[in-house]
């Protein structure tokens, strides 16, 4: 049996997260797969067009990252459906729903992709570090353990990234 929540499906379950709290969560989460898509792609634009003499570390760089997140995406998206949810996953949604800002298109240097990428990533984590509270709010240490590895994860690639700031 499913029912239609805001739009979004509920699918019964026998875990015994109380319906109301999984309906919670499964919004939460499926904000944070809109900007965990929207993030990933980003770091692929600045893979694509990075230039300059630090183009060949850079784009490795960038593409190892955006790999680990393409890996959060679906670990999000799973999350949602064993709760019972629906994960909207489409370009359309993550354009819509994702709280990460627009890139600047305007970025061609390492450095200006470097700078865009870690006010990105810093968002991004900043998001994920209160999606842990609210999921532990709701009750859920799976949902708030799987945020809290999403953020070590994230904090780890920014360090990276600024490291790179930090020694100019």
């Amino acid at each position: 049996m499913t029912t239609k929540t805001s739009q979004k499906y509920l699918f019964s379950t026998r875990l015994d997260i109380p319906e109301a709290s999984r309906i919670k969560l499964i919004e939460l989460l499926n904000k944070t797969l809109a900007s965990t898509l929207d993030l990933q792609t980003q770091i692929k634009q600045a893979h694509w067009n990075v230039k300059g003499w630090d183009f060949y570390q850079l784009h490795l760089m960038f593409d190892e990252i955006a790999e680990e997140v393409e890996g959060y995406v679906d670990t999000i998206a799973e999350r949602i459906t064993t709760l019972g949810g629906y994960a909207m996953g489409t370009a359309r949604t993550a354009a819509r729903d994702s709280s990460i800002p627009e890139y600047p298109f305007e970025a061609v240097s390492g450095s200006d992709h470097l700078h865009a990428l870690a006010d990105r990533l810093a968002a991004y984590a900043r998001m994920v570090r209160a999606a842990i509270e609210q999921a532990n709010d709701l009750g859920d240490l799976d949902t708030a353990d799987l945020f809290t590895e999403v953020s070590r994860g994230i904090d780890k690639r920014l360090w990276f990234v600024e490291a790179h700031l930090q020694g100019n």
